[in-house]
């Protein structure tokens, strides 16, 4: 066996026996990125098509960025929030001017910002709305992902997310996505917030019918209740918008965001809202030691500056045309349906042609990159900076596997 290959047969069983078997990953060892690329330990390159679920839209190892990472490493990493630092109010000033929310509150973890979200909606209601302590109510959608802590999984209809961590936090009615009746019925005097996905990414890339948000918010006005939504894979250009909820011309009260706030350099998240939600939070009642650390907020400034001055929004517009026109025109009989939104796409399979994981193999070894989700569909998510020849180049393999 060649050394490379038993160098990354070895990384495989020692993760193996010293990991805990939380991820099913695909067999390969990444050990560097540049753009759209990333290559294995035994040399192989691979074109990256899941962008570590839309983490790094502005492309692996992005120069401005690590620059901006290894400037402020060497100067101030963290001071906790016991004591200020001259990164973190420019960072808020400029989220705020360019999603056009009143105030921002930095978290790390993508997870972390919707308890964030969870704690605002339900504190807004007590306070604002004067719903009786603690009868205050969310309703969310079927098929959401949100997370993985206790609290968010307690409202996932994924059995796999639910699996045997109960009791679960109360507070949560859960209603078909996509049914604006169904929401109507589950609202009542103590409904906080609607808070959902404006398109699910670890569904499917399920998109909701038009008009969905603008009916959400419709609602959400008439009965005077939030519309709080989770952008954390959706936001920040992958749909070719700089927010999904932008395609329907609509403003939530507020919105998660995460991952691509970094570029993928460093965890950094946020909630970002109205004063009217944001100003239920008062000194003590919420934060984290690493929220809004120098070294976060000098990275992710960066990462915002790099996807509106290389226009990646726009481009993630224009080429998604491009790929939506490319994966419709696939001479295949083994695909049920299409969905695509800007730079995202669901590709989900017929159940006659199997499960998606096993084309996703035949792709690796084609040299291209995806996965699989909920079983019969192939997520393709890849870095907004990719080319038109390297989506037709992707798609040509994807259209051979799937022959």
């Amino acid at each position: 066996m060649p050394e490379t290959a038993t160098r990354s047969a070895a990384l495989i069983e020692q993760e193996s026996r010293y990991g805990a078997h939380n991820y099913h990953p695909l067999d390969v060892v990444c050990t560097k990125g540049e753009g759209i690329w990333l290559t294995d330990v035994d040399g192989k390159r691979y074109m990256d098509f899941l962008a570590a679920y839309s983490a790094v839209n502005q492309g692996h190892n992005h120069p401005r960025i690590a620059e901006a990472l290894i400037r402020q490493a060497k100067t101030l990493a963290l001071t906790s929030r016991a004591f200020r630092n001259d990164q973190f109010p420019p960072l808020l000033e400029k989220l705020c001017k360019l999603t056009g929310f009143d105030k921002a509150l930095l978290m790390n973890s993508g997870a972390e910002a919707v308890e964030t979200a969870l704690k605002a909606m339900r504190k807004w209601a007590y306070d604002v709305k004067k719903v009786p302590y603690p009868e205050a109510e969310i309703v969310v959608a079927e098929g959401n992902f949100h997370g993985r802590t206790t609290t968010i999984v307690g409202f996932s209809t994924d059995p796999d997310s639910t699996s045997r961590f109960g009791p679960f936090t109360p507070g949560f009615r859960i209603v078909p996505y996509g049914d604006l009746a169904a929401v109507e019925a589950a609202i009542g005097p103590k409904t906080a917030a609607i808070f959902v996905e404006p398109i699910q990414g670890e569904g499917g890339v399920i998109i909701p019918p038009d008009g969905y948000l603008k009916g959400l918010r419709e609602i959400a006005d008439r009965t005077k209740c939030l519309l709080v939504l989770d952008e954390i894979q959706s936001g920040l250009g992958r749909t070719g918008k700089l927010f999904a909820f932008e395609h329907e011309g609509i403003r939530p009260d507020g919105v998660t965001i995460g991952k691509a706030l970094s570029g993928g350099y460093y965890p950094v998240s946020a909630f970002l809202a109205s004063n009217a939600v944001m100003d239920v939070f008062t000194p003590g009642i919420h934060g984290s030691t690493y929220g809004g650390n120098p070294l976060a907020c000098a990275v992710a400034s960066e990462a915002l500056d790099v996807l509106v001055e290389e226009k990646l929004v726009e481009r993630a517009a224009e080429l998604g045309v491009h790929l939506e026109a490319r994966l419709r025109t696939m001479k295949t009989g083994k695909v049920e349906a299409i969905r695509v939104r800007g730079l995202w796409a669901g590709v989900q399979l017929k159940l006659s042609a199997g499960p998606a994981r096993p084309y996703c193999y035949q792709l690796k070894d084609r040299g291209m990159l995806c996965k699989d989700t909920h079983a019969q569909t192939i997520r393709l998510a890849p870095p907004l900076v990719i080319t038109r020849e390297e989506i037709d180049w992707a798609v040509d393999q994807l259209e051979a596997v799937l022959a």
